[in-house]
């Protein structure tokens, strides 16, 4: 055994290793991440980029003030179905082509070879922008927290926003810093979060409602309706538009929280049994958030012991308000602590994810090859770890200037990534065939085609609403410029196809898409040439699944 070889008893089985290798090598690529990540590992990083604490704490103002309480506790129940339903018709399709890339990958592998380029660059851009913007709205939260904690000891403190983006920049650089160092630190971090996320937080649950003095009734829970995005006394949505409209738009709370779940699609090139675990990662990810999340939001909302005081809080922030309601000053300091705790976790392994996406796209062409470098000593894309830093921290300056450029993020990002799930579900829907010939274990079967159809029309519908302005009036700085930003990328994307990308990006490589529609294995020798050639001749009528399964 040599001196840098893994003990015995932690090293895979020379079947399931050579497997995983095989199976990535199919898709053209050779190992280059340490595969060493275990199926509880995978759940983890999705657990902890999803982290319901993270959301919740981050947007409950926004929750209580578009809709309150029974917007944000059926709204949840509303939205984890939902969103369970694109996980598994995700899962469906991780499970047969487990690769960094992810959706664009996907969308690549699944379109006809005509569109196959296009659709992996439409895919990847807007990939790319949901996991900076989701990197960008967790650590940005953490960055409004901390100074938000400070002020309970010290009320004359005013955080500016200048101060704020410094933290902010803190925060990425201390999260860059950690995955540079590759991935044994961060698998012992995953460890760590998975235990904070979930039984820190249940013991900050238990503890916030055995002390509270008194609990809401359920009719104010799920009952309670409010309207709080009128600005400067003017009448808010609800009013100006219906109460339905601010209740769709409320939903950010929900959909935002289940997000990133994509995650352990990124993690299955340094994942083991990959085409089992990966799948199973994503959809237990979401599952296990939506329960464990509604617990948590169920615990704050019976807790809250005045609704206008927690409104209108003088810290500026409803959980910690909360918490100080029933713990006092010091007990909520200590809890808080450990909400920004698990929130940095989160934005942590966000940036892992955003990386191998990253490293990924510039492996097939999509960003400039500089990135696709895997740094030989940490096994780390660092390259490619500092520009998810970089564009996360671009895209919060807009902050400086607006009000609402914090919920904007959040629906960018959420927009952003649901599209890049929706695209690849869409187009497998659609060539269910080349499809069917390529899946893995985790088969939907006959229920596949209903599910993603279910999935894309979800996505279609909060593609719409996150885009809706929730304040009122209009203005410069309550505007919801997502619709800009969605809308840039869009015209930006397809522009740059038209103009000059679809000159010289042709994704994954072309044979590699072939032989995964026509169920062949692209390391045997010749077999992609003798099924095309028995195509021509009329002699395959069909592709069975276990061709490139097995």
């Amino acid at each position: 055994m040599g001196a840098e070889d893994p003990p015995v008893e932690n090293r895979p089985s020379n079947s399931d290793e050579e497997r995983d290798e095989n199976r990535l090598a199919q898709f053209g690529y050779k190992q280059e991440l340490k595969r060493d990540w275990g199926l509880a590992h995978n759940f983890g990083v999705s657990f902890s980029i999803i982290s319901v604490i993270t959301g919740l704490s981050t947007l409950f103002s926004y929750g209580l003030n578009t809709g309150g309480p029974a917007v944000m506790s059926i709204g949840w129940i509303v939205v984890s179905f939902f969103t369970l339903l694109v996980a598994i018709a995700m899962a469906e399709i991780v499970s047969a082509i487990p690769t960094s890339g992810g959706p664009y990958f996907w969308a690549a592998m699944l379109a006809p070879p005509k569109w196959s380029a296009f659709a992996a660059w439409i895919t990847g851009w807007f990939n790319l922008l949901g996991q900076v913007a989701v990197t960008t709205g967790i650590s940005f939260g953490l960055a409004n927290l901390i100074p938000t904690a400070v002020t309970v000891k010290n009320p004359d403190f005013v955080p500016t926003p200048r101060v704020t983006i410094g933290i902010y920049a803190a925060v990425l650089i201390s999260h860059g810093i950690v995955n540079t160092f590759g991935v044994r630190v961060l698998r012992f971090l995953n460890n760590v979060s998975i235990v904070l996320h979930s039984a820190g937080i249940t013991a900050i649950c238990i503890a916030v409602l055995a002390k509270a003095p008194t609990h809401q009734p359920a009719s104010f829970v799920f009952g309670k309706f409010h309207d709080g995005t009128g600005v400067d006394g003017a009448d808010g949505w609800s009013i100006r538009a219906s109460p339905a409209y601010l209740a769709v738009c409320g939903a950010l709370l929900s959909q935002y929280t289940l997000t990133g779940f994509d995650a352990s699609a990124h993690l299955s090139e340094e994942t083991k049994k990959a085409s089992w675990s990966a799948p199973i990662g994503v959809v237990s990810s979401v599952g296990f958030s939506a329960i464990f999340g509604f617990f948590v939001l169920m615990a704050f909302l019976f807790s809250i012991q005045d609704f206008d005081r927690v409104l209108d809080s003088a810290y500026g922030q409803p959980v910690l308000q909360i918490l100080v309601d029933v713990a006092g000053e010091n007990g909520a300091l200590v809890l808080f602590t450990l909400i920004m705790v698990c929130v940095w976790h989160c934005g942590l392994f966000s940036m892992t994810s955003n990386s191998r996406m990253m490293f990924a796209f510039a492996r097939d062409g999509g960003i400039h090859p500089f990135f696709h470098k895997v740094d030989d000593r940490f096994r780390s894309p660092i390259r490619a770890v500092w520009l998810a830093a970089t564009l996360s921290f671009i895209l919060a300056l807009p902050s400086l200037g607006s009000s609402v450029a914090f919920a904007a993020a959040t629906s960018i990002a959420t927009i952003g990534l649901y599209i890049s799930y929706g695209l690849p579900i869409l187009i497998g829907m659609i060539c269910h065939q080349s499809f069917d010939a390529m899946k893995g274990p985790f088969n939907l079967g006959g229920l596949s085609r209903i599910i993603a159809g279910a999935a894309c029309l979800w996505i279609s519908c909060i593609t719409v609403v996150f885009c809706l302005p929730t304040a009122n009036p209009v203005t410069s700085e309550t505007l919801n410029y997502t619709v800009v930003a969605v809308g840039i990328l869009f015209l930006g994307a397809v522009g740059s196809w038209i103009f000059w990308a679809r000159h010289w990006f042709t994704g994954p490589a072309a044979e590699v898409a072939e032989a995964m529609r026509l169920g062949v294995d692209i390391t045997e020798p010749g077999a992609l040439e003798e099924r095309e050639k028995q195509e021509q001749e009329g002699k395959v009528a069909s592709v069975s699944p276990a061709d490139v399964s097995s």
